[in-house]
């Protein structure tokens, strides 16, 4: 006989579902609670990071082996930010995100993992010196954005689109300030480059001035020089 599956339930699957009819006077009660709990997790993680300036978030796939060439790429690169001072910030799980946090400690800079609760258990990486735990999405969301200064999205899926997609947003909207945006492989990225080329812009749906909110990067080099020069030219708070 087949066994029956069961399906886990996660703080965020449970905030976003719609109850059935029969559920809903017990959906009034508990609602007002979460809406603390999300606010409790919002203060906890601007209490933890106020003093981190001007930091590098980076993205990428958690399925990343350490013998991949993106995870060596990823550790370089941020190793290198780290020398030149910028915190770098993750994810805090496995692959492109060890990478980094890895990196960050070569290059003796902080290094923060902010991780996430999920059904299939994420595990804080070994290379962290502040590690935040989160139940919703949406509020880790938030802290990748308030601390960081630029975005470095090296190949994933679903989860790095996601990332990516939301800061193009926000900055194409001027809901937050400009920074830089990298993605790293031309070869990677380059089917989507064109997608936006020929037909995002080709239909109008996005202006020409969008198409250079990214910028493609060949190497962990290229990417901090990227950064650097950006954050001296805009005199951000890099």
């Amino acid at each position: 006989m087949k066994k029956k599956s069961t399906r886990l339930i996660h703080e965020d699957l449970e905030l976003l579902r719609t109850p059935p009819k029969k559920e809903r006077p017990d959906f009034t009660v508990k609602d007002p609670w979460r809406a603390l709990r999300i606010l409790g997790e919002v203060v906890e993680g601007f209490d933890s990071l106020h003093d981190i300036n001007g930091s590098v978030a980076f993205f990428g796939s958690a399925r990343t082996r350490e013998d991949d060439p993106y995870y060596q790429a990823a550790q370089k690169t941020a190793r290198l930010m780290a020398e030149k001072g910028f915190p770098i910030i993750t994810g805090g799980g496995p692959g492109i995100m060890e990478a980094a946090n890895r990196g960050a400690q070569e290059g003796k800079g902080v290094s923060v993992g902010c991780n996430i609760q999920l059904p299939f258990e994420q595990t804080p990486n070994p290379y962290l010196d502040i590690t935040l735990d989160f139940r919703y999405f949406f509020v880790r969301k938030l802290m990748f954005i308030k601390y960081s200064t630029a975005f470095v999205i090296f190949p994933g899926g679903f989860g790095t689109l996601d990332e990516l997609f939301e800061a193009l947003t926000l900055v194409q909207t001027d809901k937050i300030d400009h920074f830089p945006i990298v993605l790293y492989n031309e070869d990677y990225w380059k089917d989507m480059i064109r997608f936006f080329y020929d037909n995002l812009l080709k239909e109008e749906n996005i202006s020409p001035e969008d198409m250079t909110l990214i910028k493609v990067c060949n190497s962990p080099e290229e990417i901090v020089n990227h950064v650097v020069e950006y954050c001296t030219r805009n005199n951000s708070a890099c």
